[in-house]
């Protein structure tokens, strides 16, 4: 039996994306959702899911792009005065990775956020991270030093092969083949510090290449081509016209994608545990 995962992010930004995403559980392929902790609708996220105990939720990271859980003056160096993280990715994760500061501070503010999840009640499915910062070789380190004692169950390491990205869509073919090499190389080292820590992944996760961009047409032709026992899709939905997720969400309620699923041999879900 192969199992699929079905994780829309960003749960918790705001009521289209909440609607999205229970819309996408009831109607649709999605399974899981990750949840931003410090998200301006995280509360009717968090009520949403208590409400609909079979879909799997797990912590969405934000360290970049995003509100931080703990005050401006307890992390310093890592938010502005108003308690937004830097908007780049590639500044935050430099700045993570040689200032000494940063690091004390940012170990302080993941655990926060975890912690901020345990007390919603919910049981923590996974972790992944908001722009993949989680897979930053600093703050996958401390994840995986906290997994014990926050009982994370699996991270998310994005496995794509670049060859059936390629063929579904080679429209950004040097940018998915930068990537490529990006992802592999953080996926190296994430699979060792996760195998010592005793946390799972997934044999392959898709959704990286076509980011903002998956819609029905899409998913016809990745899900036949998908490979792997224990496998992910991760997706962007939305109910605002004004977003690329409304593509994404209807991509997601699609019964032409459901008929898909099944026809690749997929249980929607993640494998049971012995």
């Amino acid at each position: 039996m192969r199992h699929l995962i079905v994780t829309a992010d960003d749960f918790g930004v705001s009521g289209d994306v909440n609607a999205a995403v229970i819309e996408g559980y009831r109607d649709g392929i999605v399974t899981a959702a990750s949840l931003m902790i410090a998200g301006p609708a995280r509360d009717e996220a968090i009520a949403l899911a208590r409400a609909h105990p079979g879909l799997s939720v797990g912590l969405h990271l934000v360290l970049v792009d995003g509100r931080a859980i703990l005050p401006p003056a307890a992390i310093p160096d890592l938010v502005n005065s108003a308690g937004d993280f830097r908007s780049s990715p590639l500044a935050a994760g430099l700045h993570y990775q040689f200032s000494r500061r940063a690091r004390r501070q940012l170990a302080l503010e993941i655990a926060a956020q975890l912690a901020a999840f345990r007390r919603t009640g919910l049981a923590l499915a996974h972790v992944d991270g908001h722009h993949h910062l989680h897979l930053h070789p600093v703050v996958l380190s401390i994840l995986s030093e906290l997994a014990p004692e926050f009982g994370i169950p699996s991270i998310r390491l994005p496995a794509e092969e670049l060859g059936t990205a390629l063929a579904i869509d080679g429209r950004r073919a040097a940018r998915d083949v930068l990537w490529s090499g990006i992802f592999r190389a953080l996926r190296r080292g994430g699979k060792r510090r996760l195998r010592r820590a005793g946390v799972l992944f997934a044999d392959r996760v898709y959704g990286l290449f076509a980011t903002g961009q998956i819609d029905e047409e899409y998913l016809l032709r990745l899900v036949p081509r998908m490979r792997g026992r224990r496998v992910e899709l991760y997706a962007h939905p939305s109910r605002s016209p004004a977003s690329s997720g409304l593509r994404e969400w209807a991509a997601l309620v699609s019964p032409r994608v459901r008929d898909a699923v099944q026809a690749a041999g997929f249980q929607l879900g993640p494998e049971p545990r012995p």
